[in-house]
């Protein structure tokens, strides 16, 4: 398809994208320029599979131009693919933790939602194995999986101490042959952040996954991961695709069960997951219309931060979930997910350890060569 929207990108894109997330059908409504506007956006934002999916359950896919259906079928097809191959990795997992003694293994995000066919897997790309066990099985779970044939990232020793004193989880393992990664967490936040649950809340109320050999975690608790991986997981260059996956779980959950709000807020008050509850919930309502009840967010805005920060975050989230463009980065959405980033990192350590960690890393990215390359001078 031509590109026919770049004289009209800076300041379309982002209504376009909120218009097609919160109703899919609109595509078939659009102007050649705009439907190829939102075409590269959605495939920046990795939802391009998605919308695909979308278009093909309404019947809406065949009403769009022959270059437009081409581009989603080959976003099916490759998010098919990915799928699969998810699915294989899980099944080699399970094999490799297979014994008498073996530990409860939970599935986390993309693979649970494949796994229990949740409408959100549907077009999703899946690009690691995450999953979650029981503090102390760690190391069993760790040794057999290497004896599978994964192997640990090689890392250096301030690092690989990190992840196993300070992080909630594992150093990724990456198969020798497929070279799929594997993480393995022990929780959904690191040891010494704030807003850490309790995990073994979490593992008890997990649920069997029929046919897998995987446990799922509990509804409310599979939302509250989704949304503490988009409020405390990085900068939110992935983010839109979070929040999609927020949006339909809260509308497949509350569809099918009464009491789901009712669950929700109390879980995530018991699991001290309410400020990340509270953001994703009002960006979720204002970005992409999902459907949240007043009296949900009337309580969950009990767990709301000071106002110039929730002011402060109404200007930053917005600007890094949605791109201005969709071939490059513009100043705006930079600074916004660097300052998001530089959040995430505030919310996830203690000052003290922070600053610590942010020195080593200042000094092995700019200082370490300096130093090492220097030579004695002749006296």
């Amino acid at each position: 398809m031509v590109r026919q929207a770049d004289s009209m990108s800076a300041g379309r894109l982002k209504p376009l994208l909120q218009s097609v997330l919160a109703n899919p059908a609109e595509v078939t409504r659009l102007a050649a320029g705009e439907l190829d506007l939102v075409l590269r956006g959605m495939r920046r934002v990795r939802l391009l599979g998605w919308l695909g999916t979308r278009l093909e359950e309404t019947g809406d896919l065949q009403s769009l131009p022959e270059a437009a259906r081409e581009q989603l079928a080959s976003a099916l097809v490759v998010a098919a693919a990915r799928a699969r191959l998810a699915r294989w990795e899980l099944d080699r997992v399970a094999w490799a933790l297979e014994s008498g003694a073996s530990p409860q293994v939970i599935a986390l995000k993309g693979c649970a939602y494949l796994l229990r066919g949740l409408p959100n897997a549907a077009g999703r790309l899946f690009a690691d194995v995450d999953l979650m066990v029981a503090e102390e099985d760690l190391n069993r779970v760790e040794r057999a999986l290497a004896r599978r044939g994964w192997l640990a990232a090689q890392l250096s020793p301030y690092d690989d101490n990190f992840y196993r004193a300070w992080s909630h989880e594992l150093p990724a393992m990456v198969h020798a042959e497929r070279e799929v990664e594997v993480d393995v967490h022990h929780n959904i936040r690191g040891r010494f952040a704030p807003f850490r649950p309790d995990a073994t809340l979490m593992i008890r109320a997990s649920v069997p996954i029929a046919g897998s050999g995987f446990r799922s975690l509990s509804d409310p608790d599979l939302v509250l991961h989704a949304m503490t991986h988009l409020m405390f997981g990085g900068d939110l260059a992935d983010g839109l695709r979070d929040l999609v996956d927020i949006d339909m779980l809260i509308r497949h959950f509350a569809d099918i069960d009464d009491a789901f709000w009712q669950r929700f807020v109390a879980r995530a008050e018991r699991l001290d997951l309410g400020l990340p509850a509270f953001y994703s919930l009002r960006y979720a309502a204002r970005l992409i219309g999902t459907p949240v009840p007043e009296t949900v967010l009337e309580s969950i805005a009990a767990h709301a931060p000071v106002a110039i920060v929730v002011r402060l975050m109404d200007r930053l989230v917005p600007a890094g979930l949605l791109p201005q463009d969709p071939d490059r980065m513009s100043a705006r959405v930079a600074i916004a997910r660097w300052l998001l980033y530089v959040r995430s990192h505030w919310v996830s350590m203690p000052p003290l350890m922070l600053v610590r960690h942010l020195a080593y890393k200042f000094y092995v990215r700019h200082l370490r060569g300096r130093i090492r390359g220097r030579r004695p001078t002749a006296a």
